[in-house]
């Protein structure tokens, strides 16, 4: 296999062939997927392999010190060999990866071969092929988490750890000096902790990734603007922590610490820096100096690390793999975004060439990974990764036979929300053949108002009778999205038509049950309530566009908006991101208009807030761009839509307004009324498919391509690559 190794004596950086480690009981073998560069403690090394013998000594004055000790014990001659031998021999480097594990030691039961893991420690998260690594040094990868943003768990613990010793509360203000890799994985930390964050760092693009990545206010610490940030977040008062996550030989920091903390206040150092403490600042506000110790407890004990020996819980909340785990879950849950830190990836075997560009200045980087080429397609990088769309069954439709004119369309309501109240049962109640027969609430005195506003026949917490009720013609679910999918596939089941309102599933798994209700029942009777493509105006600027021949382009802005505090919609690990609940509006109407379902797609989300750009691919080449965002002005109208394609545009302004430019120009006149998107003529091509038996308003197929690719989006923004829409046959 190959490793990136150092001569410490000439500074020789080469990728060498060694032998592959064996798997030893304790521990797993891992093969690696992507390894991170510390451009901090990495480059340090590399740097002072450089030097002459007396800048090594200079360097390192606590080495001097044991080779004076040796020479004392030893004498001279065999000190020197002793040391000499040392220097002219090939050192590991690289403390940070993620890999594939390949094969599993004795002992180990909370891992199997295949599993992907992050490793930590500089014996054994090598830039290498193949690393052992023992139990208490690595941690399985939640779902969904990149491989490479993987890769950066032992520089994340490091960080955390620091974070820690700090012991921030909610509402306070920390300054984090030295705005590297680990000094941006504290602001966020600190951020994600409810603290507000000033930074300091003479590099201006490195200031402004960290405000972007949470920071309140960043600037060179030489500057008057760090001080003043200072003291408007605090009162005049100070910090309540600082964080040295700076490097080199200057005592400034150590000495802005002391001018910006309170009285009484924290210092911690985690990076390398000088730490001459001046004792008069210090003594002054008896500031308590604390250092953290790289990945956390367990560190440099034999042990923990090698042995497997971890310490009870109770003692020890947060050891090395503990911190190692909990970073990776705050990356799994987007807590913390490493992405805009990878200013490089390099290949694995162009490793001595990138460290040579980063010593020489010509690569200017946060972080920088290597790629393993026998893991590309595993870490997704050369293969996209996919999510399925199932297959519609093929079986054989439930009969639906056509109602006479005076035969009532019977409907039943399981939920009666906002939505519901003020979107669809106004339309219903208005209409002629439809009755309102039954509506099913979780509580008795919901469904008491629903039966009072609309006239619904009864009014019922049983929804086992409503399915059982053969008079029945239809069922609209328009309950919270958690249950869409199981209520309907009960539906489905039960033989009745279905009106689900948007999504329609939250998980892969979710939609493969209503299919499977399809196949087992026969009844594919199923309509979502993606409502855009019904909206009238959509529907006359479509049709004055007219045919296409070549691909398009399509733009859609959402201004969603924030929502109010205490929404429903803000609880994701229930009811799933906001997005999965309304995106398929948005890809529904684009795969409407571009006449196709997509075949890919691409999702990035800005940090710390919900906007969203995704890019969806269609099979002629045509491509649509959905602009989510939260974070616009409330007066700029909600929707407006673009698509360009043939030398034709078509405009949509909000459902208030549509023009195309094309041989000739049409402009809509100003509607008379409300906005109108669609519900009212949705519901009416509902009604009139349960009357008939004929095709629903929508081809079921279309309905699971725009759930799927509604699910894509999570997935890409997981694993930070397009996402292909894989047909099942």
């Amino acid at each position: 296999m190959k490793q990136v190794v150092q001569n410490y004596k000439s500074g020789e950086l080469a990728v060498l062939d060694v032998p592959v480690p064996g798997c030893k009981p304790g521990g797993v073998l891992v093969r690696s997927a992507f390894s991170l560069i510390s451009t901090g403690t990495e480059l340090m090394k590399v740097s002072e392999a450089g030097m002459s013998m007396l800048g090594k000594a200079r360097s390192r004055p606590d080495q001097v010190a044991k080779v004076m000790q040796s020479v004392a014990t030893n004498g001279v001659p065999a000190t020197y060999r002793k040391v000499m031998g040392k220097l002219d021999s090939y050192t590991p480097l690289g403390y940070s990866l993620c890999g594939v594990v390949e094969q599993v030691g004795a002992g180990i039961d909370d891992v199997k071969v295949g599993d992907l893991v992050a490793c930590a420690g500089n014996e054994h998260a090598l830039h290498a092929e193949l690393n052992w690594v023992p139990k208490n040094l690595y941690a399985p990868v939640p779902d969904g988490l990149a491989p490479r943003h993987a890769a950066f768990g032992t520089v994340g613990s490091i960080a955390m750890q620091g974070v820690r010793q700090g012991e921030p509360q909610l509402g306070e203000v920390a300054l984090v000096i030295g705005l590297g890799l680990i000094g941006q994985l504290v602001v966020q930390l600190l951020t994600a902790a409810g603290v507000r964050v000033v930074g300091a760092d003479p590099d201006p693009t490195r200031c402004e990734l960290a405000e972007r990545l949470g920071a309140a206010a960043c600037g060179d610490p030489a500057s008057p603007a760090v001080e003043a940030a200072v003291a408007e977040l605090t009162d005049g008062h100070g910090v309540d922590q600082v964080f040295l996550a700076a490097g080199g030989g200057s005592n400034q920091p150590v000495e802005l610490a002391a001018r910006l903390a309170r009285d009484r206040g924290r210092v911690v150092d985690i990076g390398k820096c000088r730490l001459d403490l001046p004792w008069n600042a210090y003594y002054e506000k008896e500031l308590d100096v604390r250092f953290s110790r790289s990945y956390g407890p367990g560190r440099y004990d034999p042990s923990y690390e090698l042995e497997g020996r971890d310490y009870p819980i109770g003692y020890v909340r947060w050891t090395e793999r503990r911190n190692l785990a909990c970073f990776l879950d705050l990356l799994a849950r987007g807590r913390v975004d490493v992405e805009p830190l990878v200013s490089h990836i390099a290949d694995f075997d162009d490793a001595v060439e990138t460290y040579q560009r980063l010593k020489d200045g010509e690569l200017k980087a946060v972080a920088v990974l290597f790629r393993y080429p026998e893991q590309e397609e595993e870490a997704g990088e050369t293969q996209a990764p996919a999510v399925a769309v199932p297959a519609v069954p093929r079986t054989a439709k439930v009969s639906t036979p056509a109602r006479s004119a005076k035969t009532p369309v019977r409907l039943a309501f399981v939920g009666a929300g906002n939505y519901a109240t003020s979107m669809l049962l106004p339309h219903l109640a208005q209409r002629e053949g439809v009755e309102l027969s039954t509506v099913v609430t979780t509580t008795a005195l919901s469904a008491a108002n629903a039966q009072r506003k609309f006239g619904f026949a009864e009014a019922t917490t049983d929804l086992d009778a409503v399915l059982g009720d053969k008079s029945i013609d239809a069922v609209f679910v328009v309950t919270r999205h958690s249950s869409h999918a199981e209520l309907t596939r009960q539906a489905l089941l039960a033989g009745k038509t279905v009106f689900v309102e948007k999504p329609l599933a939250l998980t892969g798994d979710e939609l493969a049950g209503v299919l499977a209700a399809v196949e087992e029942s026969g009844n594919d009777r199923l309509q979502v309530g993606f409502n855009r493509r019904f909206a009238p105006l959509l529907q006359e600027a479509r049709e004055r566009f007219g045919a296409r021949t070549g691909p398009a382009s399509l733009r859609y802005l959402v201004n969603a908006g924030k929502l109010q505090h205490g929404s429903w919609y803000l609880q994701q690990g229930a009811e799933g991101s906001r997005f999965a609940g309304e995106g398929g509006h948005f890809i529904d109407t684009a795969s409407w208009l571009l006449d196709a379902d997509p075949v890919s797609v691409y999702a990035t989300a800005a940090p710390g807030n919900e906007d969203l750009q995704v890019v969806l691919r269609y099979p002629d080449g045509s491509t649509a761009t959905i602009s989510y965002v939260t974070t616009g002005a409330s007066g700029f109208p909600k929707e407006t839509l673009d698509l360009v394609g043939d030398g034709k545009v078509l405009r949509l302004d909000d459902f208030v307004r549509a023009s195309v430019y094309g041989g000739k120009k049409w402009v809509s006149s100003r509607l008379p009324k409300a906005r109108d998107k669609g519900q009212n003529a949705e519901l009416a091509a509902f009604i009139k498919a349960v009357r008939t038996g004929g095709p629903m308003p929508v081809p079921l197929e279309s309905l699971v391509a725009t759930t799927a690719a509604t699910l894509a989006v999570q997935a890409g923004l997981a694993g930070g690559a397009p996402v292909t829409l894989a047909r099942t046959p």
